[in-house]
């Protein structure tokens, strides 16, 4: 059919009303640059830059959409940033998963720039990993990739998360902040499904939360097929593909199509797809390793305290090494984070000497507990890297198939465990584990994982404890 054009609107979005925009005019600023903006990207940044009557705020203070590859949704990106520079001067946070990607976005708004009549720039620097714009009405915008670390300072009034399905969670605390001193803060996520080789985790969730309506001031819009979808549908191409016909040609999509059909659904049908619904422990696999009797315990304690990823909750558990070589473990309690760390300080004075070591981990209240422990006079704990989480786990996933891990059948223990999935945890191959039913807290393993790999790396004592708790 010639000149068919892909379908102009998402197929799934969650937008909040409005009655003013900046977006028509983001667009038509856009349009002098040389280019003219789609029909679909002039909507998406009608509802992306949506504002309040009177002071002007946005509407939607985080908002994300997700597009098949090669569509133009950086395009959409870089209208808003050029505005947001050149009319609003913006101090602008654009973050990317890859080092090349922030690059490649550098020079594709330097050009749009560059082409505007009336905009000066007074400074630019193209070196990897250090780009940034300045223009002479004080808009700034700096191209950075994404840390766990933090350092990239604050005072943004906007923040770009591009490459949105690798941004992880250890990512989002280090970043979330940078625009917090904004008097009219936006966040824009922008991405893909993930696939079974992505690493993030915020993107799906923020997603998931925007469509149930439990997300304030939040927006989203997507392209997408509800069910995986045969490749050869032609219909499905142009329907989650909205510049299909214009920059995007059904040549090139058919070019495409190979033998990884789950592959084309979600690179190019935009399908969003859960993995590893089947828990990476299974119930046969944790029920193996019950103890009907206590087994023999020497050799001290070790606690394991983990606050989860929500900020909610959190777990403490321990682990014992038993006198015929394995571990013994077992949860303690878990409880709302806002009940405060009492509960923790009062079971480990109670242990005293046993406790040969305290590991905690969780950026909603590590370091707090740490000082709690220290005002109780408690020897401090062991604040875990990302790379010593890595190894715990790993070394629990050895314990468990190895048979050297044993547990008395708590049922919420159990629950979690069997409950679980692995996600990756860094770019060198590591996991960790979340849930993948909805109310199961998963801090609950994690605080085991963390106990067990302290027993597991510490060395014997050489005089026989027996242990009681």
């Amino acid at each position: 059919m010639a000149n068919r054009k892909g379908q102009q609107t998402p197929t799934q979005s969650h937008i909040l009303p409005y009655r003013r925009s900046l977006g028509t005019k983001a667009a038509a600023l856009y349009n002098t640059s040389g280019r003219k903006a789609q029909e679909w990207q002039k909507r998406m940044l009608k509802d992306m830059m949506a504002c309040t009557q009177g002071k002007g705020l946005w509407v939607h203070t985080k908002f994300g959409f997700s597009v098949p590859r090669r569509n133009g949704k950086n395009e959409v990106l870089l209208i808003r940033e050029m505005y947001g520079l050149a009319e609003l001067g913006e101090h602008i946070l654009h973050t990317a998963h890859r080092t090349t990607t922030t690059h490649a976005a550098w020079e594709r708004l330097y050009d749009r720039l560059e082409k505007l009549e009336g905009v000066e720039i007074v400074s630019s620097y193209r070196a990897y990993g250090k780009e940034h714009i300045e223009l002479s009405n004080g808009g700034k915008i700096e191209f950075r990739t994404r840390t766990s670390k933090g350092g990239l300072g604050e005072g943004f009034d906007l923040l770009v998360i591009d490459e949105a399905q690798e941004y992880q969670d250890d990512q989002e605390s280090a970043l979330k902040y940078v625009v917090t001193d904004s008097k009219n803060p936006q966040t824009i996520f922008i991405g893909t499904p993930p696939t079974p080789v992505s690493s993030g985790t915020v993107f799906t969730k923020f997603r998931t939360d925007v469509l149930a309506g439990t997300k304030e001031n939040a927006g989203w819009a997507e392209w997408s097929v509800e069910h995986e979808t045969d490749p050869h549908d032609r219909e499905a191409w142009y329907r989650t593909n909205p510049s299909l016909g214009t920059v995007l040609q059904e040549r090139a999509v058919a070019d495409e199509i190979g033998s990884d059909k789950v592959d084309f659904n979600i690179q190019r049908l935009g399908l969003w797809i859960r993995y590893n619904q089947k828990s990476a422990i299974t119930p046969d696999e944790w029920r193996q390793l019950r103890e009907m009797v206590l087994p023999e315990l020497q050799g001290g304690m070790f606690v394991g305290v983990k606050y989860g990823h929500d900020g909610e909750y959190v777990s403490l558990s321990i682990a014992i090494k038993t006198t015929d070589a394995r571990i013994f473990v077992e949860s303690i309690d878990c409880r709302p984070v806002r009940a405060g760390n009492g509960w923790i300080i009062d079971f480990i004075r109670a242990a005293g000497p046993a406790v040969r070591k305290v590991v905690v981990d969780g950026a909603n209240g590590q370091s707090l507990l740490a000082t709690e422990m220290k005002d109780a006079k408690i020897k401090s704990p062991e604040l875990p890297s990302v790379k010593q989480i890595i190894v715990a786990n790993a070394s629990f996933e050895q314990g468990l198939y190895s048979g050297r891990i044993c547990h008395m059948g708590q049922p919420a223990l159990e629950q979690a465990a069997t409950n679980s999935e692995k996600r990756a945890i860094g770019s060198n191959g590591g996991f960790g584990y979340r849930s993948i039913k909805e109310g199961v807290e998963i801090s609950l393993l994690d605080s085991v994982i963390l106990a067990y790999a302290a027993a597991n790396e510490a060395r014997d004592v050489p005089v026989k404890q027996r242990i009681s708790y």
